[in-house]
């Protein structure tokens, strides 16, 4: 059993959690990264609308999940400085706060990041040489359909045509 200084002062991943609101100008996650602290959690796409413009943003796909790599020491001080940072704690464990392996960390962050991240194109942002690429509409009456981009033979107004294989089955 190792001793309460050995495990204040052990780097370790901890489960954490932000109590601030998904719209807040300074979520914990862009503090840490302020402080140089090491934190992990996993960011999507996002489109959102920014002074009347509809904009491309990466949010956190859980936005009170954080996993912060650090010693209590480090973390315990800024837990008390801000209200909204908190440790999350194991069920019935007498507060102990969550850790996970830095072995299991490490593959869970590898296996985020060799996700296929989707990018997200405005109509006019679409070129020539994105034709054949497959695509998924976000927004509308076809909301979440999944189709390839088609170029529209003969047609001299710029049209987006995609083709939708399984619309009407």
């Amino acid at each position: 059993m190792q001793s309460v200084k050995e495990t204040t002062e052990l780097r370790q991943w901890f489960v954490m959690r932000d109590l601030k609101r998904g719209n807040a100008k300074q979520p914990a996650y862009k503090l840490l990264g302020e402080l140089k602290i090491r934190f992990f959690t996993p960011m999507v796409w996002k489109l959102r609308i920014r002074q009347g413009k509809r904009v491309r943003q990466q949010v956190p796909f859980m936005p009170d999940l954080l996993f912060v790599y650090d010693s209590r020491k480090v973390l315990d001080p800024l837990v008390e400085q801000i209200a909204t940072l908190q440790y999350r704690f194991i069920k019935g464990g007498n507060r102990q706060p969550m850790t996970v392996r830095n072995a299991d960390m490490e593959r869970f962050i590898r296996a985020v990041d060799a996700m296929n991240n989707p990018c997200f194109y405005t109509p006019e942002e679409i070129n020539p040489d994105m034709l054949g690429k497959k695509v998924r509409i976000v927004g509308g009456l076809l909301d979440g359909y999944e189709g390839c981009l088609q170029k529209m033979q003969g047609s001299r107004i710029k049209r987006l045509f995609v083709e939708l294989p399984n619309l009407l089955t």
